[in-house]
């Protein structure tokens, strides 16, 4: 069973930086992709950032340009770099993990944006 295991999340003021990690129980080049979703209050989670081998990056809208999402083959973690954070990016960040038709979620990690 694949596990996913984030950690980084914490409390920061609004213009702040986090940096996120998710570490993963196997090989993370043998994932199709993986990303970054999160989950605001009362919303629906949300694709925040991909990444795939061989293809570059891809972010939402609302984050390009102040977050990063990187991959450490070599110690199978994925980080999702968060600068100026904003805070309508608060909520539960989860790593996600695409192999074939199966999908696999970490427990999520809880970013808060204080003013």
């Amino acid at each position: 069973q694949v596990q996913l295991v984030e950690s980084g999340g914490g409390l920061v003021q609004a213009g702040g930086s986090l940096r996120l990690s998710c570490v993963a129980s196997e090989r993370i080049s043998s994932f199709d992709a993986m990303g970054w979703h999160r989950q605001a209050p009362g919303m629906q989670r949300e694709l925040v950032a991909g990444i795939s081998s061989g293809v570059f990056p891809n972010y939402a809208d609302s984050v390009k340009g102040r977050f990063t999402i990187s991959r450490d083959n070599a110690n199978n973690t994925v980080y999702l770099q968060m600068n100026r954070l904003k805070l309508e990016d608060t909520g539960v960040y989860y790593c996600h993990a695409l192999r074939g038709p199966y999908n696999y979620w970490g427990q999520g990690t809880q970013v808060t944006v204080s003013s």
